[in-house]
């Protein structure tokens, strides 16, 4: 991790949600910095906050306060169009349900936040969601309907859909949860590669010990709060 110039830094960070006449505070002053090119996992038991984190470093769902920077931009302050623009171009999201299309095929699932993004498809996206199906090892799949994947095989679509515009970081929350352990390795060795080979940063959360092994750090929430990173 490069401290002098992080991918992202957010500090003293505070959500809270309201509950009709009360309050609940999930993320309770929180600190954490990745560097370009990392790959962590979160981890936490349930309840301590790890989802709403995700939901905020993907500008998802905004702060009740506290910083958060991002490749140099303050997002804290942002405009929603501004975060949309932002979140489209430079994040990418896997989970752990994978929300593919399911009446899309597999290339139209992975072109889908280029087009998205542009209003139309475009003989550019084509050939680059061809290539990413065919770098998670699904070229021969790539006009298949997504309900006739497996489910192992609807998880690397998903990988592949997120690394679709190029992003610097990609957000995976309980990626192999629902995959059987050959999969679930499949899949991790896929976001393996892919950081060695591009550099993306992936911030991983999950429950699975083994997956979070495979990953070069782990940073442990409790109760709102970072614990040891």
């Amino acid at each position: 991790m490069t401290e002098a110039d992080p991918l992202l830094a957010v500090n003293n960070l505070v959500k809270t949600f309201d509950e009709g006449e009360t309050s609940v505070t999930v993320l309770k002053g929180l600190d954490l910095t990745l560097g370009r090119g990392e790959i962590a996992a979160l981890l936490g038991p349930s309840g301590s906050g790890k989802s709403t984190l995700l939901n905020v470093l993907g500008t998802l769902m905004r702060p009740t306060s506290g910083a958060f920077e991002m490749l140099g931009l303050n997002l804290v302050g942002a405009r929603d169009v501004d975060l949309t623009e932002f979140r489209n171009q430079h994040i990418g999201f896997v989970f752990q349900a994978h929300h593919l299309l399911s009446d899309f095929t597999a290339l139209e699932n992975v072109m889908f936040p280029a087009a998205t993004r542009k209003g139309r498809e475009t003989a550019v996206d084509r050939r680059r969601a061809t290539d990413l199906l065919d770098q998670v090892g699904l070229a021969d799949r790539r006009d298949f309907a997504a309900s006739k994947l497996s489910g192992g095989q609807k998880q690397r679509v998903a990988v592949a859909r997120a690394l679709m515009n190029n992003p610097e970081l990609v957000l995976a929350d309980e990626p192999t949860g629902n995959l059987d352990r050959e999969s679930a390795n499949r899949v991790m060795e896929l976001l393996i590669e892919i950081n060695g080979a591009d550099g993306t940063t992936f911030f991983i959360s999950t429950h699975d010990e083994k997956t979070a092994n495979r990953c070069r750090r782990q940073i442990h929430m409790v109760d709102g709060r970072v614990v040891d990173a």
